[in-house]
């Protein structure tokens, strides 16, 4: 059987594989302690949340009532100096009294007024008030943390604390990431290292080839391994049908090359030549490989319409007479 040569541009493939890890993943961990407190979704793997909504919240009744006493101290601190500032700021007496109105045990601390002078600064500072004002913002800021939210729509992969148990101030309590978005680490031979470009659209699928999916680089490592000689590359791939964890196979089209021919490595001898047909005679000729994938070869320095052996034949040596099987 032969075959007649049809030069052509052929796209170099490189094919790697790796597993998918979700690009948006956040390790869970406590900053204070508490008793976890029982939520509307049970905290557990595989639970969904938008987000913005709450994943988990700790018992902050006692932190709570340290908070208020704390504001309570301020708003009587600001109090006290009024009849002061009445008599030595009367031009700054009616902002004073707006803020004292505005202020809501219940809300948040809204911002001291702005000072006018130094005078009017060294004065409220000297009272403590700045002091105490600050401190109240530090514990209002910490009191945030008992309660934390989903930073995006996602799922919770791994649930390691149950309501009612004591958190403390350190421990992890699980991991949440994005099952829409994920990346996939690739490691490429480092001679296709100038080919890999950002934005390079790949083809990946399951290891049964069932599925195709649709990714593109979006970073290159820029160190070579010395070891292997590969260069790490990043898939990004989004599709909702993926998990994280998954095998997938990856084809990266590094370049083109022209005037080329893929033919079946078995076709290859030693590497170098290949047989063709030449008035019913076998031929022996040097080609020039330029790209090996796992099954083919992409070869060059065949002349269009040369005829080559498309099945290697048993016992083939250079002159041996062959007769063309024209039915397949």
């Amino acid at each position: 059987f032969v075959d007649s040569v049809q030069n052509k541009e052929i796209p170099i493939i490189i094919t790697a594989s790796g597993n998918l890890i979700a690009k948006n993943r956040i390790e869970l961990f406590s900053e204070v302690q508490g008793v976890l407190r029982p939520s509307k979704k049970e905290f557990k793997a595989g639970t969904k949340y938008y987000k913005g909504e709450t994943l988990l919240s700790l018992n902050s009744d006692e932190f709570y009532a340290s908070l208020q006493s704390q504001k309570s101290n301020l708003y009587n601190l600001i109090t006290s100096v009024m009849p002061d500032i009445r008599l030595d700021y009367p031009t700054e007496f009616s902002k004073w009294q707006g803020y004292l109105q505005s202020f809501d045990l219940n809300s948040t601390t809204p911002k001291l007024p702005a000072f006018s002078s130094d005078k009017e600064k060294f004065f409220i500072s000297g009272r403590g008030i700045t002091t105490s004002y600050y401190n109240v913002k530090n514990l209002e800021v910490r009191l945030g943390k008992y309660r934390i939210r989903a930073p995006y729509t996602g799922i919770l992969t791994e649930a390691l604390v149950t309501p009612g148990t004591l958190i403390r101030a350190g421990q992890k309590l699980g991991e949440f990431i994005n099952p829409n978005i994920f990346e996939m680490e690739v490691a490429v031979n480092a001679q296709y290292s100038d080919l890999l470009k950002v934005g390079n659209k790949v083809t990946l699928n399951n290891l049964e080839r069932t599925k195709t999916y649709t990714g593109k680089v979006v970073r290159v490592n820029g160190k070579i391994d010395q070891t292997s000689q590969t260069i790490k590359a990043f898939i990004e791939i989004a599709d909702k049908s993926l998990k994280e964890g998954m095998y997938l196979e990856a084809e990266l089209v590094a370049k083109s090359e022209p005037d080329a021919l893929e033919i079946p490595r078995k076709l290859l001898v030693d590497n170098s030549a290949i047989y063709i047909v030449n008035d019913s005679v076998l031929k022996l000729i040097k080609v020039n490989p330029v790209y090996f994938s796992a099954d083919n070869v992409v070869i060059k320095g065949l002349p269009n319409n040369t005829l080559i052996i498309s099945q290697m034949v048993p016992g083939a040596y250079d002159g041996m007479p062959v007769k063309i099987n024209t039915i397949r």
